[in-house]
């Protein structure tokens, strides 16, 4: 291929690779993260670092890189589903919103005390308001975090700063070249932002799980890494045309396929592709290390790193905080946020492509990205410490006044009657505005392609413009007739009517006739452009009543029809959710098939199914456990559980939700540490706790974590461990356990 030189590619990849595993290698024996590792080897690899080879071209590693954030966001995605973003969407917003405006305001102050100009002091703000998802990801990863209850909070946040970054642009952009804000240009990106998004989530989620469960028993582990895989790629480029980034995309079917029973099995399988590409993504930001810029510009690079640091603690909590999250919570989330990544570039290239930005700020953000890249992982570790420090000298007053405040918005109360409007009201909202969305696309879809077609086919003709709007409205139909029906179901309007008398009526008619303006307004602009608008608001109104009166007169297969497609829509969304608890999964009158994953703190790891006697204790029969890929079928009663279990159950819906507390049981680890774990050998002094004492009440287990082999006295003399072995000083010990533990025994 002209233009394409394979050796250099090849060449770069083995020398950051190289590089990359010998960093990290040392980072991990220094026990500190190993994202610091790759940084360092990008270092190390670049032109900057004249002791050591250097790659031949860095647009090659740009290359690995971009894909490398593709698969980080695509494995990011699969464990943040799209459920999780509309159940914490509304507090992630706000907190987003808080942090964004915080530390825009506060680089722009920054900017204007540097020296820099208008226009530059707000794109410095952009630039800073943007937390790197990648390099927490990977941070957090590395400390092993995942599991902590902050986490899926912190990502809500940073995935609604990536949606808030593409408004952003285009009001950069828009002030770049104008000085102003352009508001119909915001609210159209914030609209085609939104058209996109319900688009990708409704076609996909109606899609993707249902060819699953239809293809699952063909679908094999190599087959299954390269659909994930394509489909992954695929959304990526429909990003990309649709005028967005990649990385959204990458996040976007993430989401959808998190929402399969096949997640888990994706993201086993991406691992390691997911480990690889990442690697050469934190090489790649090691690589923009300028030493000389960083020297010449030091005091405005630590000034940017301080900002980033304190802003990002002080906006993030707070912004938790005012969400109605506890303190601690909200101060773990405040403290991973510390640094700003390639957002932080990307505006930074706007800026330089658009002419408006001082050529010595690129450089700058770069240094100050790298340096709160570096930073991240301790900051992270420093939260929980900080909390307990904040915490003893905070006033009793203030600490309760913010646990009240927490409580309160996380507990609120409301009646069955208005929990039962709100379920209603939310299900109209998003029926209407994903029907809505379809209808628009398929619209379009008409007017650019079906249309010019048939007038190309009959001529622009009465009998040619007629057929476009018939086989228009044939195609849009059915999804209008959708958006008429009643969102409400038989039993609910009842319970609402006979809770609230007559003023019950009054949100129904609301409903109806804005479904009726919406199916006006779809029907005249499939009509308008073919015939006069007058004309196309008569048809409309004429074609919406037919409308209604087909619905009235919609037979009960018909509808029962249109009532299973969004029960297979919901049910896909909820798929692992009602694998997990058996909802879907209706047997015989109320029982109910669920598979629930055993956690490392259930109550019954390790013991066998015999002396469980879940029948009898929890009214459950334990049909199946899978485990390591392999299912077990009717496991017999010398089967044992243990943590990762996959266990078939089947019991009515309340055993099934009492049984799932125990069954998952995964409290958060506070200790990060990972203890090493090796057979050392050792003699004890006359200090030593356990001289004199016999081993059955030296509690080596208990209190050092150890397992005692054997005892040696004299030179060859080894002696088995029995309950009544008492210790004497000069006995040597040969003993598995942390020497870290172990280390008081020596005495």
């Amino acid at each position: 291929m002209e233009g394409f030189d394979i050796n250099s590619l090849i060449s770069d990849l083995a020398l950051i690779l190289v590089l990359g595993s010998i960093a990290t290698i040392v980072f991990k024996m220094l026990k500190q993260p190993v994202v610091l590792g790759y940084i360092v080897a990008g270092f190390l690899a670049s032109p900057h670092f004249t002791l050591l080879p250097s790659v031949a071209s860095e647009a090659n590693i740009e290359f690995w890189a971009q894909i490398g954030i593709i698969v980080l966001l695509f494995s990011l995605g699969l464990e943040f589903s799209f459920k999780k973003l509309i159940d914490v969407g509304g507090s992630a917003i706000l907190t987003a919103l808080i942090i964004v405006l915080g530390m825009m305001s506060l680089g722009f102050i920054v900017g204007r005390f540097l020296g820099y100009g208008f226009v530059n002091s707000i794109f410095l703000g952009g630039m800073i308001s943007m937390s790197s998802t990648t390099i927490i990801l990977k941070a957090l990863t590395d400390l092993n975090m995942r599991q902590r209850r902050f986490v899926p909070m912190t990502f809500a946040v940073l995935i609604v700063e990536d949606l808030f970054a593409v408004v952003m642009m285009v009001i950069l952009s828009s002030i770049a070249l104008n000085n102003s804000v352009k508001g119909q240009e915001m609210v159209g990106s914030i609209l085609k932002l939104s058209f996109f998004l319900i688009m990708w989530f409704t076609v996909g989620i109606f899609i993707i799980p249902t060819m699953f469960k239809r293809f699952r028993r063909y679908i094999s582990d190599e087959q299954m890494l390269i659909i994930a895989m394509g489909l992954c790629f695929a959304m990526v480029l429909f990003s990309i045309i649709s005028g967005f980034s990649a990385a959204l995309g990458a996040f976007v079917m993430g989401s959808i396929l998190a929402g399969t029973i096949e997640a888990e099995r994706i993201e086993r399988l991406i691992s390691s592709v997911k480990d690889l590409f990442g690697a050469v993504f934190f090489i790649s930001v090691g690589m923009m290390v300028n030493p000389t810029v960083m020297t010449q510009h030091w005091s405005v690079i630590a000034l940017l790193a301080v900002v980033v640091i304190v802003g990002m603690i002080v906006f993030g909590t707070f912004g938790m905080l005012a969400t109605g999250q506890p303190l601690k919570l909200a101060m773990e989330s405040g403290f991973s946020l510390t640094q700003i990544g390639e957002f932080s570039f990307i505006i930074a290239t706007l800026g330089t492509s658009l002419g408006v930005l001082d050529k010595s700020i690129y450089p700058i953000i770069v240094a100050v990205s790298v340096i709160t890249t570096f930073t991240t992982p301790f900051f992270i570790k420093q939260a929980v410490p900080c909390y307990n420090a904040l915490y003893k000298i905070l006033p009793k007053s203030w600490t309760r006044l913010l646990n009240g405040y927490s409580q309160n918005a996380n507990e609120s109360e409301m009646s069955d009657t208005v929990r039962l409007w709100k379920s209603v009201a939310s299900r109209y909202l998003v029926r209407v505005i994903v029907y809505s969305v379809v209808i628009a696309a398929l619209i379009v879809l008409c007017r650019t392609y079906i249309m010019p077609f048939i007038i190309s086919l009959l001529g622009d003709t009465a009998l040619g413009r007629l057929t476009c709007v018939v086989v228009s409205i044939v195609i849009v139909g059915p999804f209008i007739i959708s958006i008429i029906l009643p969102s409400v179901k038989r039993s609910e309007y009842d319970k609402l009517t006979k809770a609230s008398g007559s003023v019950s009526f009054v949100p129904f008619v609301v409903m109806s006739i804005i479904s009726g303006i919406l199916c006006i307004g779809f029907i005249a602009s499939i009509v308008q452009g073919i015939y006069p608008s007058a004309i196309a608001i008569v048809a409309a109104v004429v074609l919406a009543v037919l409308a209604l009166i087909l619905v009235s007169a919609l037979p009960t297969p018909l509808r029962k029809r249109v009532t299973n497609i969004e029960k297979r829509f919901i049910s896909n969304i909820n798929e692992r959710e009602n694998r997990r608890t058996g909802r879907e999964h209706n047997l015989v009158s109320d029982l109910h098939l669920a598979y629930m994953t055993v956690g490392h703190d259930c109550p019954f790891v390790g013991d066998k199914l015999r002396n469980l006697d879940l029948r009898t204790r929890y009214g459950v029969n334990l049909v199946n456990i899978q485990r390591a890929g392999k299912s077990h079928p009717v496991p017999s009663g010398d089967m044992r559980i243990f943590p990762g279990d996959v266990l078939g159950v089947i019991a009515t819906e309340e055993q099934i939700q009492r049984m799932l507390p125990l069954v998952e049981a995964q409290h958060e680890v506070e200790d990060t540490s990972i203890n090493e774990i090796k057979f050392v050998h050792f003699a004890i002094g006359d200090k030593s706790p356990i001289v004199g004492k016999a081993l059955e009440n030296a509690n080596l287990r208990e209190n050092h974590g150890a397992l005692l082999v054997a005892v040696q006295r004299n030179e060859d003399d080894y002696i088995s461990p029995t309950p009544d072995l008492v210790f004497r000083s000069g006995d040597i010990l040969w003993i598995v356990g942390d020497p870290k533990q172990l280390a008081p025994l020596k005495g």
